[in-house]
């Protein structure tokens, strides 16, 4: 194995798995090292290896702990062949005069040396190595890359945690649909899929990057077209004003696939959040509600005062009065708008629980009972 040509032929890696330069150099260092201790050194030694990235040549040394009677153990019918060091109760480690260098012996090449610091030896320079430390190093080598690899992916897509972003739709496992989201594919599971939408290969989504996990198998990407933060990602992609911070989402309530309700709200004068939010002609949000096949989203403003507010949270029904008493909003409506206060099944006042957090009672003007209650939901 030469190392100029080695070195060479590995660095195209680099590019081919998108490892930086500098790792892609550490990863061919310790493998060199590997092979060099292989070929020439003993077992339990620890050797370094620095390689010049323009000329390929290789410089290595021997390196040695510092230690001492607080750090070490000396025991001369103790087994000085072990590899690893093992820390007893006390956490003392064996001296093992391979990797070991005593405070005394230490200070004769460096004065000034204190325990813990590594003693480096200069090694005799060499530029090729045999078949089976060859074989060694290429299998170093093939590990860290792996491991660096998988180390890069889920550093990349944690910092995505929180995101959307688009994906491609690859196959299907079970319930579960696999989507290529760039250099992994992630799952999106059962319940985390808008109910009765069709998922084919080849079809692009935008996901939410629910949670990152790194496992056996590598990093595990789990997505979501289901939570209620996608709603506020797609619009702050799809309204400038939303991303910007002019105009805020201050609440989402959602039952994925059938309906959503937000609530907007600026600070900026002359500036309308609903009608920012909806776009012209409504433009905006018919985007966001085509990339969520079709599911409504009703755009409110958001008002400090709570009954305001409730009033707001149950459009489009028309509100006569809200009282606030007793921890809950208890609302009166005209009797031709009860029905559509309530929503089909009680979804209207049941989002609108869960967007203002108040628990809402409504019935019709002249009735002395409730027609419909909706409470708020602990999510």
């Amino acid at each position: 194995m030469d190392i100029k040509s080695f070195a060479s032929a590995v660095s195209q890696i680099t590019t081919e798995k998108e490892i930086p330069e500098q790792k892609m150099i550490e990863i061919i260092e310790q493998a060199i090292a590997t092979a060099y201790k292989k070929e020439y050194r003993e077992r339990g030694e620890v050797v370094k290896a620095k390689v010049n990235p323009k000329t390929g040549e290789a410089d290595f040394w021997l390196v040695k702990t510092v230690v001492d009677e607080t750090t070490a153990i000396f025991d001369e019918e103790e087994d000085q062949e072990r590899v690893e060091e093992e820390e007893n109760e006390d956490g003392k480690v064996q001296y093992n005069s391979k990797r070991h260098i005593t405070l005394e012996d230490a200070k004769k090449i460096k004065p000034d040396t204190v325990v813990g610091e590594e003693i480096e030896t200069s090694l005799p320079r060499k530029d090729n190595f045999g078949r089976i430390a060859a074989q060694t190093a290429k299998q170093v080598i093939l590990q860290k890359i792996k491991e660096t690899e998988r180390e890069l992916i889920f550093n990349e897509y944690k910092e995505k945690e929180g995101e959307v972003i688009s994906g491609i739709v690859q196959r299907m496992e079970g319930r579960n649909v696999l989507i290529d989201i760039g250099r992994v594919l992630g799952i999106l599971h059962s319940d985390e899929q808008i109910p009765n939408e069709s998922y084919r290969p080849g079809q692009r989504y935008k996901v939410y990057v629910l949670s990152v996990e790194d496992s056996s198998r590598g990093p595990s990407v789990v997505l979501s077209r289901v939570f209620p933060k996608l709603i506020s990602k797609l619009f702050e992609l799809e309204v400038p004003e939303i991303a910007a911070g002019t105009v805020e989402i201050k609440a989402i309530a959602r039952e994925a696939g059938s309906r959503a309700k937000i609530a907007v709200y600026s600070q900026e004068e002359g500036i309308d959040p609903v009608g920012t939010a909806v776009g012209q002609r409504g433009t905006r949000v018919g985007a966001i509600i085509s990339e969520l096949s079709g599911e409504k989203i009703d755009i409110i403003e958001y008002l400090d005062d709570p009954k305001d507010f409730v009033k707001n949270a149950l459009s489009p029904a028309k509100i006569s009065d809200v009282e606030i008493k007793e921890g809950r909003a208890v609302v009166t409506v005209p009797e031709d708008q009860l029905s559509l206060a309530i929503g089909k099944d009680g979804q209207n006042v049941r989002l609108a629980a869960k967007l203002t957090g108040w628990r809402i009672d409504v019935k019709a003007i002249g009735k002395e009972e409730i027609e419909g209650t909706a409470e708020v939901e602990n999510n």
